[in-house]
Parts: C-alpha cells; sequence; structure tokens
C-alpha cells in the first residue's frame, strides 16, 4: 500500500524543497547516501527527536527524503538549515546547484513556537532571496536579494521600507523582525509544497528514504 503523506508537527522544523519527482537526482547532487525506506510517520517522528539538543549525534547525520509529492522532492532535517552558522554556506550552495538542474531549490526553518523563520531562494543558478528572522544578532548579514512580493505586502502592511535591514533604525529592524519571524510557511507554501502542510490527498510516487548526510555522525 501507498505510504500516505502527514503534516510535520514539531518544534523546528528545516527542509529543502525541490520541483522535481527526481529523488536519486536530488540525493546525488546533495551527497547524499539513501539508508533504508521510510515513511512519513516514522520521518516525522525521527525529525522531531533528531532537532532536541544541539549535541545530538544524529542532528546533521541524517534527513528524510520524501517520494515525489505533487511534483515536488523533500528533503527534511537539521542538515537543512539555511540559517545556521555552520550549515548556511553550504545550504546555500547547494541550493543554487540544485536550481541549476532543476530550475529552482528552496531552503526554509520554521520555529514553531514562536522561534523565528528563515527561507533561501534559488532559481536558475542565482540565489533570489535569503533571509532570517530568528532573532540572532547576525540575522541581517544573512540577508541576499530582494524582498519577496510576500515580504513586500507585510512589511507595506507595517509601514515599512522594503530596503536592506541594515539601513533601517533600530525601531524599524524590530518592527520588521515582528512581522516575518512566522513568515516561513506562507512564503514556502507560495512557492511550492511544505512539509507543514502534507496531507493524505496528495499526489505521491515513490517510497520516502532515511538517507545519510555527509556530516560526520557524532
Amino acid at each position: 500500500m501507498q505510504d500516505v503523506p502527514r503534516p510535520f508537527d514539531m518544534c523546528w522544523c528545516h527542509w529543502m524543497a525541490v520541483p522535481t519527482g527526481d529523488q536519486a537526482g536530488v540525493m546525488e547532487v546533495l551527497g547524499l547516501l539513501p539508508s533504508r525506506p521510510m515513511t512519513f510517520a516514522e520521518a516525522a517522528e525521527m525529525a522531531d527527536d533528531d532537532v532536541h539538543g544541539l549535541d545530538n549525534p544524529h542532528r546533521l547525520s541524517r534527513v528524510f527524503v520524501t517520494p515525489e509529492v505533487d511534483g515536488w522532492t523533500l528533503v527534511i532535517g537539521a542538515w537543512c538549515d539555511p540559517s545556521d552558522s555552520g550549515r548556511r554556506d553550504d545550504v546555500l550552495g547547494l541550493c543554487t546547484t540544485l536550481s541549476v538542474r532543476y530550475g529552482s531549490a528552496q531552503a526554509y526553518y520554521f520555529g514553531g513556537h514562536v522561534d523565528g523563520s528563515a527561507w533561501l531562494i534559488a532559481e536558475n543558478g542565482t540565489v533570489v532571496r535569503r533571509y532570517a528572522a530568528t532573532g540572532e544578532p547576525d540575522d541581517a548579514l544573512l540577508t541576499l536579494g530582494r524582498p519577496l512580493p510576500l515580504e513586500q505586502e507585510v512589511r507595506a502592511a507595517a509601514g515599512l521600507p522594503d530596503g536592506d535591514p541594515q539601513t533601517l533604525s533600530e525601531d524599524q529592524r524590530d518592527e520588521l523582525e515582528s512581522v516575518t519571524f512566522d513568515l516561513a510557511p506562507e512564503i514556502a507554501a507560495a512557492y511550492g509544497v511544505t512539509p507543514l502542510t502534507l496531507s493524505p490527498g496528495m499526489k505521491v510516487r515513490g517510497t520516502g528514504l532515511l538517507a545519510l548526510t555527509p556530516h560526520p555522525f557524532g
């Protein structure tokens, strides 16, 4: 029986999204090694366990690679974090490379308990946008590209300009963080498929896989 998609309800969710059903090709670009088949339910439990504790030995060593879901392949796990200080450069490079092959590639972080958002969108080998609102001191330094249409809408509604966060006043930066802190799910849904809203009615082709990352275990 075909596995049924289910939403990932996690404290902290990190993922990449690629508009293709070429699961093997995505894994090849990312340097992932298949370990074993895994269901959505198993993956949701694993991913949630892995993000609890920065010293968790599995945190960066494994991910879940979905089967094709409505024409998309998702890679889910903390290794995909576009804003983490130890992962951001690699994730940017990997998404850029994926976008050369598949036209687009994205990476997201969302803290489900008011812990912030981050997004990275690459198209045809170019980073269109990277932005973080996580409450960390260097969030503004991650900003690349122009605000996306949805960002522009929330900024306009708050009376904020759409320029670089570093050009804003301190009060404006605080307000910008406030209106973008929970925006990742909306950005992700506007641009494709998100693990936060997976549902049984989605079209699935293939088998989900637990995969090992190039990051050393432990």
